[in-house]
């Protein structure tokens, strides 16, 4: 039985993806409080935003605000999926496929694999996701990483990313298990 897990050119891409989106996060922390003239301090937050908007907001001041806002909420959703993608294991064997991964283990007989599809048709990297007859997120225990890997994946789709070393094996296996022909 054979695991597979991101090889060390894939680990150090998600790395620097990582530090890159946690820069833009520390930008958009920082560019959100001075174009709305905030202090981050707990004691001070609430009465510097009411001071804020009792002074009256412009365009100038709402749409890089929106903008900055939006980076603050998805960006830690991609560094959760960034993480996830590093510490992903792929564990195939004759009852079916095991996905491991912070917390989340996932286990998938193999009449349950529909096929295997390209992700991104459009991408530099090969990304492809394991399409699934039925819903195995419910397999998570814990509901903050079950909410988290689905709004990822979706609830039918397991990724099966582009940076994994032996990629190619991983998913013959999964095709040679499943009786699907290679493009499916």
């Amino acid at each position: 039985m054979r695991t597979y897990r991101l090889s060390p050119a894939g680990r150090r891409t998600s790395l620097v993806l990582l530090v890159g989106s946690l820069l833009i996060w520390a930008f958009a922390l920082w560019s959100f409080a001075s174009t709305l003239r905030l202090s981050y301090n707990p004691a001070q937050f609430w009465p510097s935003l009411q001071a804020s908007l009792a002074a009256g907001l412009g365009v100038g001041q709402v749409v890089p605000a929106l903008l900055m806002l939006a980076l603050i909420v998805a960006t830690p959703l991609l560094i959760w999926n960034l993480l996830e993608e590093w510490s992903a294991t792929y564990t195939p064997d004759d009852d079916g496929l095991r996905f491991d991964s912070l917390g989340i283990v996932i286990t998938c007989p193999w009449s349950t694999v529909a096929g295997v599809r390209p992700a991104d048709d459009d991408g530099d990297e090969p990304l492809d996701e394991i399409v699934l007859r039925q819903d195995t997120t419910a397999q998570i225990a814990n509901p903050l990483l079950r909410f988290l890997h689905r709004q990822a994946y979706g609830r039918r789709r397991l990724p099966v990313y582009a940076g994994l070393e032996d990629r190619a094996d991983l998913l013959s296996a999964i095709r040679h298990h499943t009786a699907l022909s290679p493009d499916a």
